[in-house]
């Protein structure tokens, strides 16, 4: 069983294990803030507990690595001996805004580097020394996210207007892409799972809107542009904008202003007969859940023409969810 009765503010999983890491709502003493307990759900029996100064604001971990996001510091841990490996210094954090690869080749932590601008600090979970410094942004940062594999990292400002997707190995290389022309809160980022560049890019916003942008087809359409006369005369900030085309929107999926997370969990590649090495469609599967209590799955397909079709498996209210 829990080790108490109350609200918990975060419950991270280790994969799909048994391990979480619970942190309490502070309704009593046993569920502050202020500690995190390890639970074993097979057990129902907490296994270790941490204890902070202040409140903890995010938790990530993988095989190797517990990393503790709080207002100033960020801590690192061995996950297996709970044993401090490091401490880091950061501006003050207090949407504990961070995104964490749980590839073990590239295990890298992205925390925000200015609270002035859209800059994020890019840490190496495993040597425990700092990557990158990324100027993404001239507004603060909203939202980011890492690639399972750590190759690549993306942005949102406060604006929301432009999406960034930077290579972690060259800190300096970047693509955008356009959400919207009207500003709007960027509430989560989603790489889809891949080995190498990832086919998708999924974004949720304060508009209701679901945004997913095709990454590995207009990269390699603007890495071909980039070869040509057209795209070696453009400035970068031109050649770098993607195309449109490549922007997939799902209107009003959620209610406007409902704080929703969006997770791309599965991509399928349809292959073609006339051309084996490039598929003909993908579909993927993502899933949202809303602060509201709504979780709703559904299937974006993309044909080889560029053209979406949205459609919603399922939805049901959490909330409303009772066990026998």
């Amino acid at each position: 069983m829990i080790p108490a009765a109350g609200a918990f503010v975060i419950v991270e999983m280790l994969y799909s294990s048994d391990l979480l890491a619970i942190v309490g709502a502070g309704e009593q003493a046993s569920l502050s803030p202020r500690r995190l307990c390890l639970f074993k759900t097979t057990t129902g029996l907490p296994l270790r507990e941490l204890n902070f100064l202040t409140s903890i604001l995010a938790v990530r971990m993988n095989k190797k690595r517990l990393v503790v996001v709080l207002l100033e510091k960020t801590f690192v841990y061995d996950l297996n001996t709970l044993v401090m490996l490091d401490t880091i210094d950061t501006v003050p954090n207090p949407k504990g805004l961070s995104a964490f690869s749980p590839s073990l080749e590239g295990c890298y932590l992205a925390v925000p580097a200015s609270t002035t601008k859209g800059s994020v600090l890019v840490y190496n979970v495993m040597d425990l020394q700092s990557h990158s410094e990324i100027d993404a942004h001239r507004s603060p940062l909203a939202a980011i996210a890492l690639s399972s594999n750590g190759m690549y990292i993306a942005t949102a400002s406060e604006q929301g207007t432009l999406i960034r997707v930077h290579l972690v190995s060259e800190a300096t290389k970047s693509y955008s892409f356009r959400r919207g022309t009207y500003p709007s809160t960027i509430y989560s980022l989603s790489f889809g799972p891949s080995t190498q560049l990832p086919d998708i890019l999924i974004a949720t916003s304060s508009s209701g809107s679901i945004h997913a942008f095709s990454l590995s087809l207009a990269i390699n359409q603007r890495s071909k542009r980039s070869t040509s006369f057209l795209g070696s005369v453009l400035p970068d900030s031109v050649s770098d904008a993607l195309d449109p085309a490549h922007h997939h929107v799902l209107q009003n999926a959620v209610s406007s202003g409902i704080r929703s997370y969006a997770v791309v969990r599965k991509i399928d590649k349809l292959e073609g007969t006339s051309s084996p090495s490039h598929f003909t469609s993908l579909r993927a599967t993502v899933s949202v859940i809303t602060y509201n209590g709504y979780f709703q799955e559904y299937t974006l397909s993309i044909n080889n023409k560029n053209e979406s079709l949205w459609t919603l498996e399922r939805e049901f209210n959490l909330f409303s969810i009772t066990t026998g």
